[in-house]
Order: C-alpha cells, then structure tokens, then sequence
C-alpha cells in the first residue's frame, strides 16, 4: 500500500488534538475532499506521481495540450502535508496550508509503485484486506511510538500491547491456538490496561495478549492457560458432561415421567411449611400449584398445557431437591435434581411456541436461576407480569392472586437477571423501561427483617435480592456496561461512578442499623447480628460498590496522566476495598455458610479474588499487597474444606476452583518477591 493513502486513512480517521495543525480553521471555498481510493483514481486517470514525471509526458507529446491548468489535482498530499501528516486540500496553485505558510507546494517525493504479482492477485480478497489492515498498523504503532509528548514508559508499554495485537492478529496459527473466538465480549479492566474479555456467549473470562505479558512481566512467570483462562467460568458448574450422560440414559418415554405424586407431595409441603424459601423464593402460590399437580398427573394427553404444568413440576422439584434440608424427614431416593433439572429444560422447549401460561413462567423462572432468563423474560411480557394491577389492559385480566403470583415471579426473574447482567456484562434480558417498577406494598418493612428469625406467620416474599439494590444493578450496566457507556469520555464516565455512589449509599443507609453493611469490613471488625440474611446483604453491597469504581479502569486518564487521574485512582481504591471486605467477611462468617447454597454465593468471592489478584500486580511493594496475598491463601482454605462436604461431583469442581485461585496465589506472590528483590538491587546500586 503507498504511504500517502495511509496517511489519508489515517487522517480520515484520526481525531484532530488541541492545538495541532487539524484544529485550524478552512476557508469555505476549498474544503478537505474525502478520497478513499487514491491509488485507484490515479491508475485509472493517469495522473503521474511527480512534477518530473508530468514534465517528461509533456515533452513525449508536444502538440498534447496540459491537463494540470484544467484539471483536478491528483488526491496525494502534497510534500509539506504529508511529511506533518495533515490533510490536503489539493488547491491550486498552492494547497491550503502552503499558501498560509508561504511553503513551496511541491510533489516531488519518490513514490516507489509495485505491481501486482500473478500470485497476489490471485489470493483472496480477504486475505489481502487483512495484511493491509496489518500494515496500518505497524505504521500507526511507529508514528505513536515517535511521538515525542508520550512518557518513555508509556510509549513502551504501548509499543508491547501493539506488537502483540499485530502479531496476533497476522499470525495463521493463532486462530486455532489462542482458544474461542469471542464474537461478542465485555472488556476486562484493571488500571487503564485491558486485560482480556469476558464472553457475551459464555461469561467466560480469556487474557488477551496484553494481559498476559503484563502478568508475565510483572511475575517473572509463564502463566498456566489450563487454570487461569479456564474453558468455563470458575463460579459455575460443568453441566456439559453431566447433560450428555443424561441424554444417553434417558428414553423418549423417560423424558416425560414424573416422580411418585406422593413424592411430589413431600416436597410440596415441605415447601409450604418453610417461611424462609416461600418468602425469598416465591417461585408457586401454594393454592394456584395444587392445580398444577392436579393436570401434571392427569393421563398423557400431550396438550401444551399439560407440558407445562409437568415442566413446572420437575423444575420445582429439581429446585427444591438442590435446597439445604427444608424438612425432618430422610430425601427420598428417587430424587434427583440433576435429572429433574434436564427434563424440566427439555420439556420448557417443546412449548415455547404454544400459548404462554403461569405454569410455563413459573417453571423457566425456577430455571432461570440457572440458565433459562431469555425464556422467562418472554412469558413474562406475553402474561404482562412486568405491569402493575392498575396498568393491565383487557389482555391481561386476570384474578388478584393469579396476578400477585405473576408479580412475584416477575421480581424473581427481574433480580436474577440483573444480577447476571453485572457478573458478565451480558446485557439484561428484561429493561427497566418496559416495566412498572413499583415495590409491592408493604416490602420496606418485610426487607427490615431477617427471614430466617422472623417469627411472625407472614408469608409475604421478601425474594433473593433486595429489590431496590436490583434496580441500583439495573442503572449500574445502563451507565457503565452498555454499548453507549463504553463511548463515554473520561468526565462522563466519572459522573456516572459519583452518581451510582450516590444512589448505592442512599440504598446501604436506608437498612436498619442491625443489618446495614459497613463501608469496608476488617479481619479485626466483628458482626453481631451475622446470619445468611446479613451474608447476602454484604456480599451484594460490596460487589456493587467493587463493580461501580471499577468501571474507572476504562478511563484513558490512566495512560494520559491528565489532571482527572486523582479522582480516577481513587474510585479504583473503593473498587479494591469493598473486594477486601468481600473476602474478609466471608471468611468471618464461615461457620455460617451453608454447602448446599455454595453455588449461589461463589462469584462473590472469585471477583473479589481477581480484583485484588490486578491489585498485587499493579503495586507489589503497596505495604497491603502482602495481606492481600494473604486474602488468597484464605480463599483456598476455604474452599478445601468447603469441597470436603459436597458430594463427588461438586467436590470436583470445586477442585477446579482451588487450583484457579492457586494459580492467581502462585502468580501473586512471584509478583511481590520480584518487585521487592528489584527494588533491593537498584537500592544498592544507589550507595
């Protein structure tokens, strides 16, 4: 490619600085002509490279009459626009910026032209796209790294991050060898560095090249892929393998059998004894669900209605089956969620084109905890749960407890999916604009009490999130992880991390005192009022407040060190913090978590566990670092003796688990005794 349309491409998509050449004003008469084809417009018109070339073809046939007083100059840059990379606006008889200059506008340069071969031109079009984009590359990483405005550093930090992304992107084998391609992903932030990409496919977290020389020049050490950038995410279980020894095993016939009605019948009154699980799980009504066991059970009669009714069973049973013990008597043998689960699923895609029902709702909700939002989402704008009594049409009319029940299946769905959306960077399935939001009556007092001590025989669902935090999660993506956040400059960036603040410590003051979180919580600090009820409280406060000052990695103060890099550092603090605080009280309170609600609780502690993992390697020698490490080391602990108590295949994964947090641990401490032996050389070499 000719370096003069490199530099029109550059100049078409560069953005003009303060104060540089680009920012003067053009007189209207003669504005900048956008060429994207130069090279071709000048094969195609015969317009020669040079002055000396244009004489040559003049003296070859004299009686020709000249082009130039009559025609358009050719698209080139001129020689004193193309040696300060500005754009020309080919005027005659001198261009825009040589006439305000008093320059001589020549074209003299040496333009070395190639044909084409019999080869190239022969390859694919693609092929051929691909290494000129990799061209403009390698000449944009030369013009940044002579510029003379950045500091050393940072023009070497950028030199590394742009060899590794064009020879990433250049290289054939990297296709195949640096794992899934991820068409759609959510950037991985620390500190201004992009450190890899979190899957919209998957959640799966993949180190990107930069990151991983980062880590690997902040270590010293080669980083094991197989246990940092894992095939799934450390906080969710492996069901691939489990699903296709379920398919296997099971008949056509099978995939539609219930449990025993009596069966069914334990659990259900199980359920229906418990206030706990009725009020923060309010999946069924327990007077609308005995209709639902009633035409479960029926004959096969193979209706819509019928599969859905039989999905709403299996799902609340596998739902049910996964829960801590709910009730005195021995779990029958027959019961198995993981069965139970993946006919549920089967049976909630045979009826996705059939008349959506509170049965086929109930039952994807009771799923979404898992993995069915987008379903669930759809039943419920087709059944208008998202809308209050008051805004219901005659499309939706329905009796008062039907419609409290679709309200409460609503909010479950609604917190679930907020909550996913933060943890992935997924966009929400349900927005917030297509729904009346209004808190059901009553629920500011219910959220005051804790569910498992409260001894009142009210019933009403206080739901896994607390309501008014979803919709602080809601607003949190909308402003800092959606598409139109991540155009945001630095200053509106910042003021949607001051004002989601705001909106988080209104949130935290409006708790009860017993219960409110603290702003940060120490090995040395201490709760009294420590229950499940409070875990969840603490967990979620401090992942938003961690998940909102994150967001401040993504400014390019980081890399410009502009005057906002004090607020910017800052708001990371508070980010790192409330991940300390995160691990600190989960380790205090221990003794309180339950095995069988491991899974709910476990991406608390691995986000914690990467942020303070990124904030080691930033700033090894921070007097903090060495108790942070300390964090890790804790979290293993934990989880080894949480795994000891699981059955086999849970305990596998969390196995899993434990060699990823070994590997960030090993990492971290390679990181400090690096930093701080560097650190004792160059004293040396001081004295």
């Amino acid at each position: 490619m000719a370096r003069d349309q490199i530099s029109c491409h550059q100049d078409s998509v560069t953005a003009p600085q303060p104060g540089s050449v680009r920012s003067e004003a053009r007189p209207a008469e003669s504005p900048p002509r956008a060429l994207p084809f130069p090279q071709a417009f000048q094969r195609s018109h015969g317009h020669p490279s040079t002055t000396k070339e244009r004489q040559a073809k003049q003296a070859m046939h004299p009686m020709q009459p000249s082009n130039d007083a009559t025609s358009k100059r050719t698209a080139r840059a001129c020689d004193s626009c193309y040696k300060r990379k500005i754009k020309c606006d080919a005027a005659k008889p001198k261009c825009n910026w040589c006439d305000h200059h008093n320059l001589p506008c020549t074209f003299d340069r040496v333009i070395q032209r190639k044909r084409k071969t019999q080869d190239e031109a022969s390859r694919p079009r693609a092929a051929r796209l691909s290494e000129r984009i990799s061209r403009i590359e390698q000449l944009l990483a030369s013009n940044l790294l002579g510029d003379a405005s950045l500091p050393d550093d940072h023009r070497a930090e950028l030199g590394e991050a742009l060899s590794d992304n064009i020879t990433s992107s250049t290289s054939p084998s990297n296709a195949s060898t640096n794992g899934p391609q991820l068409a759609h992903s959510v950037g991985l932030h620390f500190a201004g560095r992009e450190l890899g990409v979190i899957s919209l496919l998957t959640g799966i977290p993949f180190l990107l090249p930069e990151g991983q020389d980062w880590i690997q020049a902040r270590t010293g050490q080669a980083i094991v892929h197989e246990k940092l950038s894992p095939t799934h995410p450390p906080w969710e279980r492996e069901r691939d393998q489990i699903n296709g020894v379920l398919l296997s095993s099971l008949t056509n016939h099978s995939l539609l059998d219930l449990p025993e009605q009596r069966v069914a019948r334990v659990y259900f009154d199980a359920y229906k004894k418990t206030g706990v699980m009725r009020r923060i799980f309010p999946v069924i009504d327990p007077d609308l669900f005995e209709t639902t066991i009633r035409l479960a059970y029926q004959d096969h009669n193979y209706s819509s209605r019928q599969m859905a009714s039989r999905a709403c069973v299996l799902a609340f049973l596998a739902f049910i089956a996964s829960l801590p013990s709910i009730y005195d008597f021995e779990r029958d043998p027959s019961i198995d969620h993981e069965v139970l689960a993946f006919k549920a699923r089967y049976l909630i895609t045979q009826i996705l084109h059939a008349a959506a029902t509170l049965d086929s709702l109930q039952a994807a909700t009771i799923l979404v905890i898992s993995s069915l939002t987008a379903i669930a989402a759809r039943h419920i704008f087709m059944l208008g749960a998202n809308l209050a009594q008051d805004h219901v049409g005659p499309l939706f009319e329905r009796s008062e407890k039907r419609h409290k029940q679709l309200r409460n299946v609503f909010w479950v769905c609604y917190t679930v999916d907020k909550d996913v959306a933060l943890r992935t960077g997924e966009p929400p399935m349900i927005t917030d604009q297509n729904c009346d939001l209004t808190l059901p009556d009553g629920y500011i007092n219910r959220i005051a009490l804790d569910p498992e001590r409260d001894d009142s025989s009210d019933v009403e669902p206080v739901f896994p999130f607390d309501l008014r935090l979803s919709q602080v999660k809601s607003r949190a993506y909308v402003e800092l992880y959606s598409f139109s956040a991540l155009q945001k400059s630095d200053a509106e960036l910042l003021k949607s991390i001051r004002e989601l603040d705001d909106d988080l410590e209104a949130w935290r003051l409006s708790i009860p005192s017993q219960w409110r979180p603290t702003m940060s919580f120490s090995p040395e600090a201490s709760d009294p009022n420590m229950s499940m009820h409070s875990v969840m409280l603490r967990v979620n406060y401090y992942l938003c407040m961690s998940m909102i000052h994150q967001a401040s990695s993504r400014c390019k103060a980081w890399m410009q060190g502009s005057g906002l890099m004090e607020g910017v550092s800052s708001s990371l603090a508070l980010s790192v913090e409330a991940s300390r605080s995160t691990l600190c009280y989960l380790g205090a309170a221990e003794h309180i978590l339950q095995e069988e609600v491991f899974w709910m609780l476990i991406f608390y502690p691995i986000s914690a566990l990467l942020t303070l993992f990124c904030s080691i390697l930033q700033n090894p020698l921070d007097p903090r670092s060495r108790d942070d490490l300390d964090h890790l080391k804790m979290a293993t602990c934990i989880f080894t003796r949480i795994s000891k108590n699981l059955p086999e295949n849970d305990a596998e994964h969390i196995r899993l688990i434990i060699d990823f947090v070994g590997e960030l641990k090993r990492l971290a401490e390679c990181a400090i005794d690096k930093a701080w032996g560097e650190h004792v050389s160059a004293s040396r070499m001081t004295f």
